[in-house]
């Protein structure tokens, strides 16, 4: 069979000519599919559903009444799963609403007013604050920095997470470096995992900012969709080890495994980090709400279950996965226009074009009928560099829907593939 990179000319053209009626058909439908966000299904969430039956009785192990305030960092019960999941001490953690992107918003800000535990001045009074910002990536982290200044340097990703020669180097030689963004498992949207040895470099290296933190957003700590899901090495016992016990901070939520509008979120690190974000939470808030906690650790249970929970999840999803991570193979497999990540876990695909290619895909998907996430939007200031990824979100739409949208992404990631050709 012959490439679509092999095509002459004159090919070329035919072939531009016949997919653009094939465009102006779907044109025609009137089709309106959404694949911008990494959202449950409906099918995700009626999974849940009995969780809004758990509180028979509102008994607890702090004997506190959980219908008023106190409980500050959380309860007991919800600390303890916690501490199983991301394999920490119940010390180690503060409990929080249901979006674990307020947490990551609420440490930065803290952090640029006030400086965190190894700081010698407020963030904010330095001439300049800078974050490392693997990518592509995701896209909320960018935001946040641009909302606050903070100065985005773009770190290539790799097959196993980050460059880390790009990252050592950098904070070795800049105090104005002050973090790193980073999705360790399954990230967003690439769907790598972090390999031991990332991690132990992200732990060990050396930083002229001696108040240097790793935003660790595990988000997708058990999004799998295989049963033999790869392991992620523990962060906070890799910086205990190397010496460096106050460098990170880990966040996780179950917006993804229960309902996203009403889930439980937690901010994980060093007793010492706890104790200095609690004192100035304290300030902040009374306490998160106890009551939705009570339920979500009555039905999760413990990490076993949670563990079988998922594999529910992953029943619903994998197949969307597959019909996607198919139908790229069948409609680029033999060409070079196009590379697919293909993850074993977690909310999305990351997709490849010619470079020069994604933001005329995105345009021609959307007057088609298709949202797509922008392009763009997976780099620092919307910027990529290549302008050639594009992040896939299959989760949300019916496998209908997701088998047309993909039809029509195809065809225009040909259109505009033939059309750079032609140029």
């Amino acid at each position: 069979m012959t490439t679509i990179n092999a095509l002459d000319h004159e090919a070329l053209s035919t072939m531009y000519s016949n997919l653009m009626e094939e465009y102006e058909a779907f044109k025609a439908k009137n089709l309106s599919l959404n694949m911008a966000r990494g959202k449950p299904s409906p099918e995700q969430l009626d999974l849940s559903m009995d969780l809004l039956n758990k509180l028979d009785s509102l008994d607890v192990k702090d004997s506190i009444d959980i219908r008023n305030y106190g409980g500050l960092d959380g309860l007991t019960e919800m600390k303890e799963l916690f501490a199983q999941l991301l394999q920490i001490n119940t010390s180690e953690v503060i409990v929080g609403g249901n979006s674990s992107l307020s947490l990551m918003h609420d440490t930065i800000s803290r952090a640029l007013l006030k400086g965190v535990v190894d700081s010698d001045m407020p963030w904010v009074k330095a001439p300049k604050v800078k974050f490392l910002c693997p990518s592509p990536g995701y896209d909320r982290h960018f935001a946040i920095c641009e909302m606050y200044d903070i100065e985005m340097i773009t770190i290539d990703m790799l097959e196993d997470g980050p460059d880390m020669n790009q990252v050592e180097e950098l904070v070795r030689n800049d105090d104005t470096i002050r973090g790193i963004w980073c999705v360790p498992k399954y990230s967003n949207p690439e769907g790598t995992t972090y390999s031991d040895e990332v991690v132990d470099r992200l732990a060990n290296m050396e930083t002229k900012a001696k108040d240097f933190r790793i935003f660790w957003d595990d988000a997708y700590t058990v999004h799998h969709l295989t049963d033999n899901p790869p392991v992620l090495k523990n962060i906070l016992k890799a910086c205990k080890d190397a010496g460096n016990p106050n460098r990170v901070f880990i966040f996780a939520s179950t917006s993804k495994v229960t309902f996203p509008g009403s889930g439980v979120s937690v901010i994980a690190a060093s007793e010492e980090n706890i104790g200095f974000i609690k004192k100035q939470l304290a300030v902040q808030t009374i306490g998160a709400d106890k009551i939705n906690q009570l339920r979500h650790v009555r039905f999760l249970k413990d990490a076993e279950n949670v563990k079988l929970h998922m594999k529910k999840h992953a029943e619903i999803v994998k197949p969307k996965f597959d019909l996607v991570l198919n139908k790229l193979e069948s409609e680029f497999g033999n060409d070079n226009i196009a590379s697919w990540g293909k993850p074993e876990g977690g909310y999305f695909i990351s997709l490849n074009t010619l470079d020069g290619c994604a933001t005329e895909v995105v345009r021609l998907a959307s007057e088609a009928g298709v949202t797509l996430t922008g392009a763009g939007a997976t780099y620092p200031y919307g910027k990529d560099p290549r302008d050639r990824n594009i992040r896939i979100a299959p989760t949300f739409p019916s496998l209908t829907e997701l088998e047309a949208a993909m039809e029509v992404l195809c065809l225009c990631v040909k259109l505009a593939s033939v059309k750079k050709l032609l140029g």
